[in-house]
């Protein structure tokens, strides 16, 4: 039978079968039907090579004896033939009261554990599919006003399209701006967020992102800045400008082909959704080939292959970027 993942509690079956992209989901929910139920019952993770341990806690007396046991297994989609069929065989061999919690993220879904789990009839399966910025969006939102942090609306959105499907770091991101807040009640800007996130300057970045694709010769002049006056990282900069530029060839790419919301199909979120639009349309075709090629070729150097300083790399890509001419030429 099949489940929604908003309905796998109250526990109500003796085994599950959780599988799916989104593995952090999966492991927080399997984590909570392990946690469900009796105070008393013995509560078991194993590995797909361990599954021997839950029939040894049952002292042989048939899967999990005479006392209430629940077993969670964490990665049964690295299983091997002969684990398949020792999964399926305590899958359907649950003793009443008892719980069998099976993890499988990633798995194909043409694996045969995968299509057996499936047609066995007594096994709730549950598929979690990788979250996109909207649905976590209001996840993170709602981790946020539980934890009682006050963070300001543009400082949520840029953790979300940071942070999108990594549930864990999320929390321990939100743990992070606990103990920066001490339980002041503060409001935390973007500023904050990124800076205990490892960015630095987020907002002048973003705007030496779009002087860049807008093409102004500005950015020059933001880029010494960023590098001098800021100390941000030549990596990261790296890392905003090519998500930007090859958010605006996916766009020019998806509007090309009539699709009736380019911006949702090139994965453009936060305040970059504003811009990308206007920004395409300084660049032709082949200018934004070359340039992602131009920044890829950066990052080379960047990260070990130049016998230049990195400022200087950023500085000439960035004048290579806004001025006509020098991409093609």
């Amino acid at each position: 039978m099949r489940l929604r993942p908003d309905g796998l509690l109250p526990a109500k079956h003796s085994a599950y079968y959780l599988h799916g992209e989104d593995e952090d989901a999966i492991f927080e929910a399997a984590n909570a039907l392990l946690a469900a139920g009796a105070e008393n019952a013995v509560r078991l993770r194993v590995d797909i090579n361990e599954l021997a341990r839950i029939e040894q806690e049952s002292k042989n007396q048939g899967l999990f004896g005479v006392s209430i046991c629940y077993a969670l297994v964490r990665n049964a989609q690295s299983a091997n033939p002969k684990q398949e069929e020792h999964l399926i065989r305590l899958s359907t061999s649950v003793l009443d009261g008892n719980r069998l919690i099976i993890c499988a993220p990633g798995i194909d879904w043409k694996k045969a554990l995968n299509k057996k789990m499936k047609a066995v009839p007594t096994v709730a399966e549950c598929e979690f599919g990788k979250p996109d910025e909207a649905s976590f969006g209001r996840w993170l939102e709602g981790e946020i006003e539980k934890s009682g942090l006050h963070v300001k609306k543009d400082a949520r959105q840029w953790m979300a399209e940071r942070l999108c499907g990594m549930r864990l770091a999320a929390r321990q991101m939100i743990e992070r701006l606990c103990w920066y807040d001490g339980g002041a009640g503060a409001e935390i800007d973007l500023d904050v967020v990124a800076e205990l996130l490892g960015e630095r300057a987020p907002s002048a970045l973003d705007e030496w992102c779009h002087e860049v694709a807008m093409r102004k010769s500005r950015a020059v002049g933001l880029a010494r800045r960023l590098l001098r006056d800021q100390q941000v990282a030549e990596v990261q900069m790296i890392s905003w400008l090519g998500t930007r530029m090859q958010q605006i060839l996916m766009y020019r790419w998806f509007a090309s082909q009539g699709d009736r919301n380019p911006l949702m199909a090139a994965k453009v979120f936060g305040d970059a959704r504003a811009r990308v639009g206007q920004e395409s349309k300084a660049w032709s075709g082949p200018e934004l080939t070359h340039a992602v090629k131009r920044i890829v070729d950066a990052e080379k150097l960047i990260k070990g292959a130049s016998v230049e300083d990195n400022v200087t790399v950023i500085e000439r890509l960035t004048l290579d970027l806004v001025e006509k001419g020098r991409l093609v030429s």
